[in-house]
């Protein structure tokens, strides 16, 4: 199955934004945001700026 995760976690006195990929790739932003809905619209913005990690999950694979 494919999943992209966003999440926030205590950081400092805010959030840290962080977006999991499927397989197993993690990405979490450096700084901290107040509120943790900053921080996970902080995370959806940051997937669509990377639209490439996106297209992987159709590529085609040894599995299909």
């Amino acid at each position: 199955m494919t999943n992209v995760t966003l999440s926030a976690t205590r950081k400092g006195n805010g959030f840290q934004a962080t977006v999991t990929y499927s397989n197993g790739v993690s990405i979490s932003s450096a700084e901290a945001f107040p509120t943790k809905a900053e921080a996970i619209s902080a995370a959806a913005m940051k997937v669509l700026d990377m639209p490439d990690r996106l297209e992987e999950f159709d590529a085609p694979s040894v599995d299909d």
